[in-house]
């Protein structure tokens, strides 16, 4: 509550010392002795102006959103608009692959499972890196939290484990089948269990992005597949 107060004035305070110093630039200019002088200084005030509207609107709290994840229960998350950016770039990058998609036993690759697990670590943690983090306002997490609890609690202990638990039978048993690698039934069990759990936190990375459909979106073209509830 304290926080909220303090960004409320810290925010009324910017407010009136750009409004001070727009009316200064205003009054300069009437003083110009030449016309072009005047359309400069007005050039900058507008300027000034569409940069503090632009940030103040990416930053601006849209809703307060509550979602279910794995291993946190139920969060409470201020939405902003870099928020909502960042939940969709992480929503597509996380329903396209392996992560939220069945892998049916006596079916696929579980080394190209794994692969496109590692691939989604990396792309994510450089998607985060890349962006700007979201600007938020209070003690709320931001999106940018939660997909860093995915990479940690989740996909990084998955792979930490079974990544080079089957490089080490591969290198040892060139030209064998994945099939008779004796760890396979247990390692296709945990991807499922990994699987349902990630779909926690792709469904949320939906609904953060303003998303109404998430759970029909992830499950589309799924065949035999009924959509995810939330």
């Amino acid at each position: 509550m304290l926080s909220r107060i303090r960004e409320l004035w810290t925010k009324a305070l910017l407010g009136v010392l750009l409004g001070a110093a727009a009316g200064f630039l205003a009054y300069q200019a009437v003083r110009l002795p030449r016309p072009w002088l005047f359309a400069v200084c007005g050039a900058f005030v507008g300027l000034l102006v569409v940069v503090v509207v632009f940030g103040y609107r990416r930053s601006v709290r849209l809703t307060d959103i509550t979602v279910s994840v794995p291993q946190f229960s139920r969060l409470r998350f201020a939405v902003t608009r870099d928020g909502q950016d960042v939940a969709w770039k992480l929503f597509v990058e996380a329903s396209t692959r392996i992560a939220t998609q069945p892998v049916a036993d006596g079916s696929g690759r579980v080394r190209e499972a794994l692969t496109s697990l590692y691939s989604l670590f990396a792309v994510i943690r450089d998607l985060l890196k890349d962006s700007q983090p979201s600007r938020q306002g209070g003690t709320d997490p931001a999106v940018e939290h939660l997909a860093i609890a995915m990479l940690n609690l989740e996909l990084r202990p998955f792979l930490a484990r079974w990544h080079p638990a089957l490089h080490d039978w591969e290198q040892a048993n060139k030209g064998r089948p994945e099939s008779a690698w004796p760890d396979d039934a247990a390692c296709r069990a945990e991807l499922a269990d990994l699987q349902k759990r990630l779909v926690g936190y792709v469904l949320s990375f939906g609904k953060l992005a303003g998303l109404s459909n998430a759970a029909e979106v992830l499950t589309a073209g799924v065949p035999g597949q009924s959509p995810v509830r939330a």
